[in-house]
């Protein structure tokens, strides 16, 4: 019977009814889902946009050529 009881909720819920209204909460959800898409498509702008430069930067960058690294010398083991 503590705070998660089932009619806890339906009475929170009620409450939240007759305050707001049926017609104010659903124009809310229809804002946060509007609010949900806009930040979705931003992320893929955002993404879009950085494929585009790396596409584009990618043949600018010339090929860095590194020297070859000399073998490294054996030793037996015995010090000499």
């Amino acid at each position: 019977m503590g705070i998660g009881s089932l009619w806890h909720w339906i009475i929170v819920l009620l409450i939240v009814l007759v305050l707001f209204g049926r017609g104010r909460i659903s124009e809310m959800m229809g804002d946060f889902g509007k609010g949900i898409s806009s930040f979705k498509k931003g992320l893929n702008e955002t993404e879009e946009t950085a494929a585009k430069a790396a596409r584009i930067e990618a043949p600018a960058a010339a090929p860095v050529e590194t020297p070859a690294a000399a073998p490294a010398e054996k030793t037996d083991g015995t010090g000499a």
